[in-house]
C-alpha cells in the first residue's frame, strides 16, 4: 500500500488518488479525503492534515454516498469503519464553511471588492476571478453584473450559493449583496474549494436562469 507523501512541496494538484467510489485514479484537488477516527467513524478531512491512512472520494454527492452505502470505506481500511447516514450533507457543510472562511481570508488580503459599483470598476478591468452574488440580492444589479461577467474573454464564473446574511457574516460586513475576487492566489485556492461544492450543491439558485431567459432585471 503506498504510504501518505509528506513532503510539502509536492503539490496536491501533482498528485494522483484512486476515487473509492469509481476506481478512477484523479487528482487530489478533485478528491476529498477521509480518515478514520478513535472510535471507528469515518472522518472528512478537507484541509488533507489528519493523521492516518487516507481514504479518498471523488468531491462529489454521489461518490460519497456510493461509498457509504457500499462499505468502501471499510474495505480500503481493511477493518469495520462506520459512515454516518449524512455523510454527504455533513461535507457539504464543511466545504460551504471553507468557501466562506476562504472569502474573509481574501478580504483581509485587500483581494475582495464589495459593493455593485465597485464591483461593476472590477469586471471591467479584466482582473476578477469570481463573482458571488447573494442568493437572495435583487436581481436587478444582479442581472446587470452577470451580464458583465459574461462578456469577459473569458467569461468570469459566478457563485449565487450564499444568502447576504450568510456573506455578511463571513466579511464581517451589513449588507453584502455584490462581491468579486480577484484573481491571484487566494483565488486559485478558493477555485478549488468551490469546485468541490459543486459536486454537493448547485453554485446557482435555478431561479437565476429562469430570469436570465425572461430577461429580467436587464
Amino acid at each position: 500500500m503506498r504510504a501518505e507523501p509528506s513532503s510539502p512541496s509536492v503539490s496536491a494538484n501533482d498528485r494522483d488518488r484512486k476515487d473509492l467510489a469509481s476506481g478512477e485514479v484523479m487528482p487530489e484537488e478533485r478528491l476529498i479525503r477521509f480518515v478514520a477516527g478513535p472510535d471507528g467513524a469515518v472522518v472528512p478531512d478537507l484541509a488533507r492534515k489528519l493523521p492516518g491512512r487516507g481514504m479518498w472520494v471523488e468531491a462529489s454527492r454521489e461518490a460519497v454516498e456510493t461509498a457509504a452505502k457500499k462499505n468502501l470505506f471499510s474495505r480500503s481500511a481493511k477493518a469495520k469503519l462506520t459512515a454516518q447516514p449524512d455523510l454527504a450533507d455533513l461535507v457539504q457543510r464543511l466545504l460551504a464553511k471553507r468557501v466562506l472562511e476562504q472569502l474573509g481570508l481574501a478580504r483581509r488580503e485587500g483581494v475582495l471588492v464589495n459593493g455593485f459599483e465597485k464591483a461593476h470598476m472590477a469586471l471591467k478591468s479584466g482582473k476578477v476571478a469570481w463573482l458571488i452574488e447573494a442568493s437572495d440580492g435583487s436581481p436587478d444589479g444582479r442581472n446587470k453584473l452577470l451580464a458583465a461577467a459574461a462578456r469577459q474573454t473569458p467569461p468570469v464564473p459566478v457563485v449565487g450559493a450564499f444568502s447576504a446574511e450568510e456573506l455578511g457574516l463571513a466579511l464581517g460586513l451589513e449588507n453584502v449583496i455584490h462581491v468579486v475576487l480577484l484573481a491571484g492566489r487566494r483565488a486559485d485556492r478558493w477555485t478549488e474549494e468551490v469546485r468541490k461544492l459543486a459536486g454537493f450543491r448547485p453554485l446557482l439558485p435555478p431561479s437565476w436562469r429562469e430570469e436570465a431567459r425572461n430577461g429580467r432585471g436587464g
